[in-house]
This record gives C-alpha cells, structure tokens and sequence, in this order.
C-alpha cells in the first residue's frame, strides 16, 4: 500500500496531512446508544519508565525489512533516551515490533481505516466505496490522487469488516495497540499550501472532493432528520448533514475502541490538527471520539502558519478535550526551517498542554537531543 506521506510529500516538493464547524455535536441515528459500544478503552496507567515531566513521545515509521536487530536495538535505545516511549509502525513486522519492545517502547500497528486502495476488495465489493456529490465513485474517480479510494462508513457491511481488520490486529501478542489514520472523509478542502500545487481554489466545497452520497448515506440521513437529502438546495450547507456524517466516522472510531478494549489494548488516532479544521476538512469530530490518546497533525506548514501556530493548536485541542484523553502534538520535521524553529514547536507544543511530541520525518541524532531537551 502506498505510503500515507507521499501525498503529502507530493504537494510539498511541488509547491495533506496524511490521516469542523460546530463546537457541539448533537445525538443522531447513529450515535451509538449501547453501553458497550460507549466504553471508553483500555488506557493504561503512565510508565514509571517515563522521561522526565511524564511527557510521552512518538515516532511515525515504516519499518525497513532491510533492518538488522543490531541495527534496531542501537536505534530504538536511542529514542528511548531522548524520550520516545512509542512508536505507530505503518506495516507489521514482527522483527522492529519486538526490537522496539526490548527497548521499552510500546508497538504499535498504524492502519489505514477508511482510505482502502486494495484491488481485490475493490473488485468484491464496490459498493462499499463513497460516492462524491456529483454522482462519481471514488474507485473510478478517485479525488487528488490515484490511491484515495475511500470506504462509506455508513455501510454496516464496512463497520463489521474494519473490526474484523482490528480484531486480527490486536490479536498479535508483540503488537501493544492500534494507531487509526484515514480516519474520516475525503479531504472536501485541502490545507491552503496545497492548492496551488492541485491547481485549485477551494473556497467552496466542490461537488467531486465532496462524500458520501451513495443510497446507503442518503437513507441513513433520511432516518436521522426525516430529511431527503435530494430536496436539500444546497447540501454542503446543510448543518444536519455535516452532523450525520461527523457522527458516522464517530461510529466507526467508538465501535473500533470496543474492539481494542476487549484486548486490553489502547487505541490512538492520527487527526487532523484542531477540533474545527478536522471538522470542516474532513468531517472528522475527534473530540467525541472513546480513545486512548490522539496525534493532531499540526503540521503549521501546511497551512501556512508560523510556528507559534503549533501552541494555539495544541491549545484548542486540549481545552476542547478537557482531560478525556491526551493528546500528543505531530510535528512534520521538514515544515521547520531550522533546530532552534525545531526546538521552539516543540517547546509551544508542550507549554500549551501537549502530553508530548509524534514527529513524522527523518528522525536524526540531533532531533532526538532537541526532543530531549523538552
């Protein structure tokens, strides 16, 4: 599967954040109303082994199977001492899990959720996938990029199979717990430093990056407000529909915690960087998601923002979340034009509440001593 930084990484060589309005969300259809569907998940108690202040850090990676263990214990004792204490590996191997473990650093697997380019599924089942505004399925038009292939969350049939994906996941004695990405729609507006490179304006929110408006959706809407969706003007503007589809990536989220909880294991998000942008980008409400701890992506570059940007996010995020989970500010290293800039993102991420750092990027010796030195 592609790398979820290459679209990323495109836009910025060239010129979204690989894996919002309302403060408030309101009960819907499909708010989960079970007890067990409401349980918050495993959270486990903080490591007696955690660097000092009892700041927890985290690294994005996809593992090298080129790697050798000598190569992996000098490496993940290094972020042990710069204060790592956890890691979202991309793919699964068995090899950098349990090196990562022997060092005192929790493994955990970093899965795709709703974006699924997988062929053969594709094939089996292509009514799974969302339907943009005008009509288009993302598998014969995907949006941006060729691997944006998104699920519909509404569909029962896709819960049961995302579950099922977590269930044999955290089956795995050397995995620690369950990192979410993709978590949410289709980007229906991309972060600004984007644009000129998709040679787009999206002030507006454009029919073709616009999802899901499959029968599955439009029923599940209709059952919601006693609404049709087709006899709405103008849609995208319609505030009840924006709920309905904050609270069926809720769904899924909270159905996918109960799976970690019956493994005693946490389950973490990668999100987009505040409450209000996760929202009006990406239909993502993670404040009313059942976690262990979320990763917001505050990668300032991306929206052309300075670097004390990072705090007000960070700020935003954990007055919004009022101590239901922590929350650990991602930082994209090449956003940042030296170390001292580093040092100060770093420094605005943790003095406005941040209960650590996830950095995506080239993690070098003198990162981790600017990490460490937070």
């Amino acid at each position: 599967m592609t790398s979820r930084r290459n679209f990323v990484k495109s836009g910025l060589i060239a010129g979204l954040a690989a894996t919002t309005l309302p403060l408030s969300s309101t009960a819907s259809a499909v708010s989960l109303s079970k007890e067990k569907e409401t349980a918050r998940p495993f959270t486990e108690e903080p490591s007696s082994t955690a660097p000092a202040g009892n700041a927890k850090h985290w690294i994005w990676i996809n593992p090298k199977h080129s790697d050798t263990e000598q190569e992996l214990a000098i490496r993940y004792k290094k972020y042990y001492d710069a204060g790592v204490r956890g890691i979202f590996f991309e793919e699964d191997s068995e090899k950098h899990y349990r090196a990562a473990k022997a060092q005192k650093i929790e493994a955990h697997r970093w899965m795709w959720t709703m974006n699924r380019r997988i062929d053969s599924l594709m094939a089996a089942h292509p009514e799974w996938y969302a339907i943009s505004r005008n009509g288009k399925s993302c598998i014969t038009h995907p949006p941006y990029v060729d691997y944006y292939r998104w699920l519909c969350p509404s569909k029962p049939e896709v819960q049961k199979y995302l579950e099922d994906d977590v269930q044999q996941i955290l089956s795995k004695d050397y995995v620690d717990g369950i990192h979410l990405d993709y978590v949410r729609y289709c980007d229906v507006i991309l972060p600004v430093n984007l644009w000129d490179n998709y040679k787009i304006v999206q002030t507006s929110e454009l029919p073709e990056y616009d999802f899901c408006y499959c029968q599955t959706c439009q029923d599940g809407f209709k059952a919601f407000r006693g609404i049709d969706l087709k006899s709405i003007t103008h849609p995208d503007a319609s505030l009840s529909w924006r709920q309905y589809r904050y609270d069926a990536i809720t769904k899924i989220v909270n159905k996918l915690a109960v799976v970690a909880g019956t493994h005693k294991k946490p389950i973490t998000a990668a999100v987009f960087p505040t409450p209000e942008v996760a929202r009006r980008n990406v239909r993502q409400d993670w404040l009313n998601w059942n976690l262990s701890g979320v990763c917001p992506m505050i990668y300032h570059g991306f929206y052309k923002e300075p670097v004390e940007w990072i705090g007000d996010a960070v700020k935003e995020g954990t007055n919004g979340l009022k101590g239901k989970f922590p929350l650990y500010a991602g930082l994209y290293l090449p956003d940042f034009k030296s170390d001292k800039e580093l040092k100060s993102g770093m420094e605005y991420a943790m003095q406005n509440g941040a209960a650590g750092i996830s950095i995506f990027g080239d993690v070098t010796d003198t990162v981790l001593e600017i990490l460490k030195s937070v």
